[in-house]
């Protein structure tokens, strides 16, 4: 074990693989937040704010948990964001010119990620960092005969950590000390984030977002105040001069009581006036929080027309360009985790099960297929022209834009149906068929041609190296590749069978 490094070259503690480092910080599981949200204004935001950037996060963090928590928009576009890549399909592919082992090895992390029950959750927890900027999960590893798997993927509340005070920028665990805990190797899975460049304590979303997540509250808070008043008449109690404090008191208690019961007593000598109803408008403060609410959908998904109406006739082509917009956030995310599980899962999955001497470089990827496909009907009506005009089009190249897998030597493959003739030229057909003589051998030769499809299959991948190469000598250098993949023993049972044929059809007297 001590020979074995994680991705940044630190050893691997055999305590890592025995038990979670937040176990033995029981001081952290028995925190409560301190929901630095209520009562929230405008210096104590900066100041939240101001504070993570010098390394404590804890109150941002605890403020960025609030916030989803509080407002439904908010906590639903983000949402939409982080769900979206968990619906994506994804593989572990080898790296660029694999060896046999590395196919193997990439094989072997496919079976075992899909093995694990909850992977999608992983995905869902480590976007999080969308909006903090990092997100931690600590793995408990649990051996299954011989081989190291996680067992659960437990996420971590962000308010748990702090950065280190000299860089602020490495992420470690609160334990009490200014320094805080440095994380263990091959115990974690730490997804940073890059929203915005920065420090990580600025890098994600939430900062951005506090700010119309303030002003939406203030706006919010004053519209139920001015629904409370509204429509309801200014009530003016009138009191003798002379009146004591306790007399004073009696009829405010029954001036706001008439107001919410419609009905109240007061002393002899005192009056209630009702004057005309409040008036005003809750456009303002509608206003306020539309505003607050399309900026956070800006940025979060990149638009706003896919997330509601603007109150203006918004067109389906609108709605289609903010959708790329989104589309490219997905793939921007996808990359990004991508990197991250290459690093802290992948890597530790081979060192402790295949071999702990590794080159990073030759790491298996991780990739999400997030290409989508192109329109078929434009492409079925372009490329034939294309091809007629003397463009040479690799048949690669198309099946990659419309998302069509190629063929493997035993797939059926679809193929275009006979046109049938019609009208004046079926008839002519059958005229010259029926005033034509018997010609048993053509007969056979148009059968035995109807079945020359494995013909065809052999040629497909000679084809598609033709069309990868760029000159006569790199397919000839390269042809005994595909050799292995050629099944001649079809082809020759029909070149047989034509041969036996043609000899009883010459012997028989036919021709």
């Amino acid at each position: 074990m001590v020979n074995i490094v994680d991705i940044h070259g630190r050893p691997l503690e055999r305590q890592t693989l025995v038990a979670q480092q937040t176990a033995r910080l029981s001081q952290l599981h028995t925190e409560y937040a301190d929901h630095p949200s209520s009562g929230l204004t405008p210096p104590r935001l900066a100041a939240i704010l101001r504070e993570a950037e010098q390394g404590n996060i804890r109150a941002q963090c605890e403020l960025f948990q609030d916030m989803e928590e509080k407002d439904a928009h908010l906590m639903a576009e983000m949402g939409k964001r982080r769900r979206a890549l968990t619906t994506v399909d994804w593989q572990v592919q080898p790296p660029r010119n694999p060896s046999a082992a590395e196919k193997a090895e990439a094989e072997w992390l496919n079976e075992m990620l899909q093995d694990l029950p909850d992977f999608e959750d992983l995905l869902f927890d480590m976007l999080d960092a969308i909006g903090k900027g990092f997100s931690a999960i600590e793995l408990d590893w649990q051996r299954v005969g011989r081989e190291w798997m996680p067992a659960a993927f437990n996420y971590r509340e962000s308010s748990w950590f702090q950065f280190d005070p000299a860089t602020r920028t490495e992420l470690r665990v609160r334990d009490g000390s200014p320094e805080g805990e440095v994380l263990n190797p091959f115990g974690w899975i730490i997804h940073t984030h890059k929203a915005k460049s920065g420090y990580t304590a600025r890098g994600g979303l939430y900062r951005v977002l506090a700010w119309p997540y303030l002003f939406k509250n203030y706006s919010v808070r004053d519209l139920a105040e001015f629904l409370e008043i509204y429509g309801l008449p200014v009530r003016l109690g009138t009191y003798p001069e002379g009146a004591s404090a306790e007399e004073k008191a009696t009829l405010m208690r029954a001036v706001v009581g008439i107001g919410h019961h419609a009905a109240g007593i007061i002393p002899k000598g005192m009056s209630i006036e009702f004057k005309d109803a409040a008036e005003g408008s809750h456009q303002p403060f509608d206003w306020m929080v539309n505003w607050a609410e399309k900026s956070m959908s800006k940025a979060i998904l990149g638009g706003t027309l896919t997330t509601q109406a603007d109150g203006q006739a918004s067109t389906n082509a609108l709605g289609n360009v903010h959708n790329e917009v989104r589309h490219d956030l997905l793939r921007s995310d996808a990359k990004q985790v991508a990197t991250s599980i290459r690093q802290y899962l992948l890597y530790p999955l081979l060192v402790l099960n295949r071999s702990g001497d590794r080159d990073p470089r030759r790491l298996p990827r991780f990739a999400f297929d997030v290409m989508e496909a192109e329109d078929l009907g434009t492409y079925a009506e372009a490329l034939p022209k294309l091809v007629e005009a003397g463009m040479r089009i690799p048949e690669t190249w198309a099946h990659d834009k419309l998302r069509i897998p190629l063929p493997n030597t035993t797939d059926r493959i679809l193929a275009a149906p006979e046109a049938p003739a019609s009208g004046q030229a079926a008839a002519r057909v059958a005229a010259l068929k029926a005033s034509a003589p018997a010609d048993p051998l053509g007969d056979l030769a148009d059968e035995l041609a109807s079945e020359w499809q494995p013909v065809a299959d052999m040629v497909e991948p000679v084809q598609a190296l033709l069309a990868q190469c760029t000159s006569i000598g790199e397919f000839r250098d390269r042809l005994p590749e595909i050799v292995g993949q050629l099944d001649a023993s079809e082809v020759a049972e029909l070149i047989a069978r034509g041969m036996f044929a043609g000899t009883v059809a010459g012997r028989s007297g036919a021709v």
